[in-house]
């Protein structure tokens, strides 16, 4: 049993659940509601869309282990608890763990792109392995490379599936093209968010693990900047995802899109305006996991807003 509870630790299982229910909710209340009614199928739909999320998930759990791998000495000075690598996962299982999801992920993935003809989804994901890898063993250590790999492969989770329907704008019927016009504004919103989300939870964390990366001679941010800068950063993408969000208010007003307004401010623009107050008074490593956890929840927040879509569109 506690080897189970391990391997759950190590793929960080609340997050692998996140990236599944991103492309469930993205697929459910926003493809089906948008290409249904005239007719149109998703491209990527059925059984081809159940391996994609498979292959998201696989290779993203993939990710974290070889993320463990190569974090032992650093996570024993800033999370020894959480620690599970080489104490009760010995490395070459971890080792070989990462290359058996990898590859699940980059055979469902290249099965998924023979299916559709979509050979983006099989380079995509390829992409996704190399990068998570390069991170893992350098990227993360240098000055704003680590955050940038991440937010992008955070906004992929989206704009995997959306930009399948791209194809659709080729198509004669005006109804066609508006529907795929639609889509890919949609996904960008939202591909959007989740970047400059993770731009902002990332660079938190860095601050939060400060100790352990100064130690084995990381260049994150608050290393080669020092705190305070890296809080004007924090500060200056929060400005701009609240003026995103309220530009964004402003244009759906006219819809009269009550409840998800109301949705967006208490429980997204509201704790964006909680984290940018607090940030400057966060002083200790538990005020900035705090932020931390509070930004991962506002992300999941977002997510779920795809549900108004559903009742909406």
């Amino acid at each position: 049993m506690k080897m189970v509870g391990a391997l759950i630790k190590m793929v960080r299982l609340p997050n692998l659940f996140f990236i599944a229910l991103t492309q469930v909710l993205f697929h459910i209340a926003i493809l089906d509601k948008i290409l249904l009614p005239p007719g149109l199928k998703p491209v990527i739909d059925g059984w081809d869309f159940i391996l994609l999320v498979v292959a998201s998930v696989v290779i993203a759990a993939a990710g974290y282990i070889i993320n463990d791998y190569f974090d032992i000495n650093i996570d024993q000075v800033n999370k020894p608890r959480e620690n599970v690598v080489d104490t009760l996962v010995p490395r070459r299982w971890a080792m070989a763990l990462h290359f058996v999801l990898s590859g699940m992920g980059l055979l469902l993935s290249a099965f998924i792109s023979w299916r559709t003809g979509l050979w983006y989804i099989l380079l995509g994901n390829l992409g996704c392995v190399v990068l998570l890898f390069a991170y893992s063993v350098a990227l993360k250590r240098k000055l704003l490379f680590g955050n940038i790999v991440i937010a992008l492969l955070t906004a992929w989770v989206i704009l995997i599936i959306c930009l399948a329907e791209i194809r659709i704008a080729a198509g004669e019927s005006s109804t066609v093209a508006e529907a795929s016009s639609k889509i890919i504004r949609i996904g960008i919103l939202y591909a959007a968010f989740a970047f400059i989300s993770t731009l902002i939870r990332e660079a938190i964390k860095d601050i939060e693990d400060m100790q352990g990366d100064e130690k084995y001679g990381c260049r994150t941010m608050p290393i080669a900047w020092g705190v305070n800068a890296t809080k004007v950063y924090v500060a200056v993408w929060l400005v701009v995802i609240l003026a995103l969000l309220v530009v964004l208010l402003v244009y759906v007003f006219r819809f009269g899109w009550w409840p998800a307004m109301a949705y967006s401010v208490v429980l997204i623009i509201g704790p964006f305006v909680m984290i940018f107050l607090r940030l400057f008074k966060a002083n200790t490593q538990k005020h900035y996991h705090r932020l931390s956890n509070w930004t991962k929840l506002v992300m999941l927040s977002g997510i779920l807003s795809m549900v108004f879509f559903y009742f909406y569109l």
